[in-house]
């Protein structure tokens, strides 16, 4: 399923920017996660491939930065989707905790899109410090408080 993930976005991508490109125009919202900034013990792949499209993201802006087409990164936190019901995570703390209201992540990503920002962490004023922190702490850190949230056994 990630690999797919990965795949299908970077095909797409290859279609849509080469439209863009003839037209020197167009806007792009990737949805990576805030786990693109940490190593996600539990949930490896997953993290991994958030850092992949992360990674791709920020290297197509960096080719296209002389061009009319901006890439917008949302970085969401935990939200209130489908995905930990369907990860089989509703008995980790981060499936059973709160999370951040679905339609205030699609709100912030678009506007943020609309804006040109190159990323942006959406949700909560906890998600938003949460992708602070993440920016500062060391990787080992990060991964023993990733295993705090999504050990099944916690």
């Amino acid at each position: 399923m990630i690999d797919l993930t990965v795949r299908s976005t970077v095909h797409l991508a290859k279609l849509v920017l080469r439209d863009m490109a003839t037209r020197d125009r167009g806007r792009v919202l990737v949805t990576s996660s805030i786990a693109s900034t940490m190593p996600g013990s539990f949930q490896a792949v997953y993290n991994a491939s958030k850092s992949f499209l992360q990674s791709f993201t920020e290297a197509l802006q960096e080719e296209l930065k002389d061009t009319g087409i901006t890439l917008t990164s949302l970085m969401p936190g935990p939200t209130e989707t489908e995905f930990f019901e369907r990860a089989g995570m509703l008995d980790t703390p981060v499936g059973r905790s709160s999370k951040d209201d679905a339609a205030q992540v699609a709100a912030q990503g678009f506007a943020a899109l609309m804006k040109g920002e190159r990323a942006l962490v959406g949700g909560s004023l906890l998600t938003k410090a949460q992708g602070v922190l993440s920016g500062v702490l060391p990787d080992a850190l990060k991964a023993k408080a990733h295993r705090q949230m999504a050990d099944p056994e916690k």
